[in-house]
């Protein structure tokens, strides 16, 4: 599983040079309006040159997007990737060979790069040339590399073209059931962030094309960007999926969600389906319902490999720069092959998704969101600063993270321990979903927020501020303060702080610290931090009249050391529910003016001992307890 966590860290770093993809295909689709009408004709080959150049320095980007990404933007991989490719297209362009640079041979030369960092970024040199010791070492060790490589490549270059072209012509020879068989593998591949890794080999490689100036390009995207009429099968098909099958999932989820929740969902739901129909992102939809109903991820990728088979049947070919959504299907479309057929086929292929997913959702029972409490998805961009330091929290803090990076839907980690990753409190703060891949490599995919929030939690474990995490005290359902139905708790006269509404019977430590008080009735119990806040937690309204019923039972005393998820009193629920005005149990800080800022988590169902429901921010640092 180790390899696996590799791999996907190298899929995350294909995607990185592709960003610059979108503007050679804008600058290519508006080099056919007419400029000439607003007096700049030379506007078409200013903006086609633009669009070229990219395509011709792509090998050189693609190079250093992956050592970047492998090395986690670390500038000494970047410039020996950069060497590395200079180095190349020297030798082999003064070679009799006719040899270009190619994706392939830049995502190679990336890799070298990315990898030599890692090895060589610590070295000690003796004393006296220590200056080439550390980073400094790896932009020199790799251009020796690029010089073997390149020689070596003179004399394989012949070989490996002719096999690139052979390679094309096999798998075209699979005709429908070879696109069918990538389609298919396309969509499995996303749940683990490895669906780069086989795009990069069919569009960046696979078949070969000369075009008018005499220069091959490899590849399905290159190839239908220079104008190769027979590019574009292994593109064409991903359209139907990603703008109409997607949002129709999406419509499915929300009308089969609860009336009560709807709306939430509905606003939700929408955002996602028009991210996946205008941009070509899928994963918020899929992830809604990949862990409640893997199966029907299954039966998802098997008809999304019958679209693309569909559409090569009907020899439909379109491309595009960064996603199949409606954005690329626009700009591009001067350039495809009866890509109008798309639209009409895309409408069918809506139907029948909405259809099929509304009645499997039904058929099965599949808690999708919005049929039960605590939605895995919310729209919740303004709260990205307040949760980033909880769900930095729910990972372990920042001493568990070796290693944190985004792509366009997930954060993509490597910890040292996965074991403290607390899943509940994760999907709590709007993860959709937690893939652990082994070797401490773990995904948390938050949709298209991932880069925002690995933004955020960067300058939290910047800052180094003296911040004190609180855990849930119980399991049930988390509320606001002001809504606990006592006007001195409502009013934070006690203090500032959240309250629970229990399903259990069981009160347990919010924090580390020390049990400075328990009242007589045993209803409630104070606690002092390590970092003096003083934390009340209270058990139901008016319980204080339970005295002699023996309701409450403590299992710690006064002086008594705890942690985060101990328990302190057990209780009587149903007794309690019956006997008192409320079940909500507000958790205060008492000193709150030791306090300069708070954050909460959603107020929603939470796990006894659930990490990530409340931060606090304090305006000294003590030192000691579970800061960061």
């Amino acid at each position: 599983m180790t390899f696996i966590g590799s791999l996907q860290q190298l899929g995350r770093a294909f995607m990185l040079p592709m960003i610059v993809l979108p503007g050679a295909a804008v600058f290519l689709s508006l080099s056919q309006l007419p400029w000439d009408y607003i007096g700049l004709p030379g506007m078409p080959a200013h903006l086609q040159a633009a669009s070229e150049i990219i395509f011709m320095y792509l090998p050189f980007i693609f190079a250093l997007g992956v050592a970047l990404g492998l090395t986690g933007n670390a500038l000494a991989a970047g410039m020996a990737s950069l060497i590395g490719m200079i180095i190349y297209t020297g030798i082999t362009g003064s070679a009799d060979a006719n040899i270009e640079p190619t994706v392939a041979i830049g995502a190679i030369i990336g890799i070298i790069s990315g990898i030599s960092h890692e090895r060589f970024k610590d070295l000690r040199l003796p004393e006296y040339i220590q200056f080439f010791g550390g980073p400094r070492f790896v932009p020199l060790f790799v251009s020796f590399i690029a010089l073997l490589f390149s020689i070596g490549m003179i004399n394989l270059a012949p070989y490996l073209e002719a096999l690139l072209v052979k390679l094309g012509d096999i798998v075209a020879s699979g005709g429908g059931f070879g696109v069918f068989l990538y389609g298919f593998i396309h969509r499995i591949l996303v749940v683990f962030g490895l669906h780069h890794l086989v795009s990069h080999v069919f569009w960046f490689q696979i078949g070969g094309y000369e075009t008018e100036a005499g220069n091959m390009v490899y590849g399905d995207l290159p190839r239908f960007f220079a104008g190769d009429p027979t590019a574009g099968s292994f593109m064409a098909g991903l359209y139907p999926t990603m703008m109409f099958a997607l949002p129709a999932i999406a419509f499915a989820i929300i009308h089969e969600a609860r009336e009560d929740l709807k709306p939430k969902i509905r606003r939700t739901f929408l955002y996602a389906a028009l991210a996946s129909f205008l941009t070509g992102v899928t994963e918020p939809v899929e992830f809604a319902f990949l862990f409640v109903a893997p199966y029907l991820y299954v039966v998802h990728a098997i008809l999304s490999g019958v679209i693309m088979w569909v559409t090569y049947e009907l020899g439909i070919l379109h491309g595009f720069s960064f996603s199949a959504g409606a954005i690329d299907f626009i700009i591009n479309e001067h350039l495809a092959t009866r890509g109008w057929l798309l639209i009409p086929i895309g409408i069918v292929v809506g139907i029948v998704y909405y259809v099929l997913f509304r009645w499997a959702i039904r058929r099965f029972r599949i808690p999708t969101p919005g049929r039960e409490e605590g939605s895995q998805l919310d729209e919740w961009a303004g709260d990205i600063p307040y949760r980033a330091p909880l769900i930095l929290q729910a990972i372990g803090g920042k001493q568990n993270i070796i290693q944190m990076e985004s792509c366009i839907t997930r954060l993509r980690l490597k910890v040292s321990n996965e074991k403290v990753l607390d899943i509940n409190a994760l999907r709590n703060l709007g993860a959709a979903g937690v893939i652990r891949l082994g070797g401490g490599h773990v995904q948390v995919v938050f949709g298209t927020y991932s880069e925002l929030i690995r933004e955020e939690m960067m300058k939290t474990i910047q800052r180094d501020q003296a911040q004190v995490l609180f855990h849930s005290p119980m399991q049930g359902r988390m509320i606001p303060l002001e809504e606990v139905p006592d006007p001195i708790f409502a009013g934070k006269l006690v203090g500032e702080g959240v309250a629970f509404l229990p399903e259990k019977g069981e009160l347990v430590s919010p924090v580390k610290g020390t049990v400075i008080h328990i009242y007589p009735t045993m209803h409630a119990i104070g606690i002092k931090t390590e970092e003096g806040l003083e934390v009340l937690l209270h058990i139901g309204i008016d319980t204080s009249k339970l005295a002699g019923k023996s309701y409450f039972q403590a299992v710690v005393k006064e002086g008594d050391e705890v942690i985060p998820g101990m328990l302190l009193i057990r209780f009587n629920l149903q007794k309690v529910r019956k006997e008192s005005k409320s079940l909500a149990t507000p958790m205060v800080i008492t000193n709150s003016d030791r306090v300069r800022s708070w954050r909460y988590a959603p107020f929603k169902a939470v796990k006894k001992g659930q990490s990530s429901v409340m931060s606090v921010v304090l305006k000294e640092s003590n030192g000691g307890g579970e800061t960061q």
